[in-house]
């Protein structure tokens, strides 16, 4: 799903498959070409996620004040991001979970993919803390309960930044939104500070015990 304002994007509800599937959708190898590579379809192309990827990559560098050496990718698909990141940073620990069979069995060797939800990081054998964890493209799927859960699992999981991609029913959008259940931004504000996040805008989020060593004017609230 992008947004008409600066091609945000939401492409499918990953999470769906393991928490509480509504649409019954199958995350296969057809569903993959449709909505991230078919050229009129696709929400994103190459070079405008390598530019979210550079953007989310170096903002977590300047909030820690030193690089960033552990990634936690939630939804994480067919791991794209993970070629984008170790070519910024050779080295870097990298996990990323999704509830999808055929991406875990394609891609999970060689991109350190497991399968798992987002409401039990801990039974994908996920062990916190990391530098940065990411939720792109699916946390608009979730269920208000799912979500609650998710954001929890996730705030545990953060030792610096989270990048929480998250669109409300203020926003425009265009791709994969069938019986995405929207909500006001304010509904999704109060769930994300409930769950122990601050805002520093742009979907990027510290853990409220690391809001203090921020400037009043790096956050949009506290």
């Amino acid at each position: 799903m992008s947004s008409s304002k600066r091609n945000g994007s939401i492409p499918r509800g990953r999470e769906h498959g393991a928490a509480g599937d509504v649409r019954g959708e199958v995350y296969d190898r057809a569903y993959y070409d449709k909505w991230y590579r078919h050229p009129r379809h696709r929400v994103r192309t190459r070079a405008e996620l390598a530019r979210i990827v550079r953007f989310v990559f170096s903002a977590a560098e300047h909030i820690l004040e030193r690089p960033v050496r552990s990634v936690l990718d939630v939804g994480a698909g067919e791991g794209n991001w993970y070629p984008l990141l170790t070519a910024l940073r050779p080295g870097l620990r990298y996990r990323g979970v999704d509830p999808s069979e055929y991406a875990v069995a394609r891609f999970g060797a060689r991109r350190n993919l497991v399968q798992g939800s987002v409401t039990d990081l801990a039974a994908a054998g996920v062990r916190g803390p990391y530098d940065l964890v990411i939720a792109s493209g699916m946390l608009n799927y979730l269920g208000a309960s799912d979500l609650r859960t998710g954001l929890a699992e996730i705030a545990r999981h953060v030792g610096g930044v989270a990048y929480l991609e998250l669109f409300s029913s203020q926003d425009a959008f265009t791709g994969d939104t069938d019986e995405m259940p929207l909500r006001p931004a304010r509904w999704y504000a109060r769930e994300l500070a409930q769950a122990g996040f601050v805002s520093c805008g742009l979907h990027l989020y510290v853990p409220k015990r690391d809001a203090g060593r921020l400037a009043r004017l790096e956050v949009l609230a506290r």
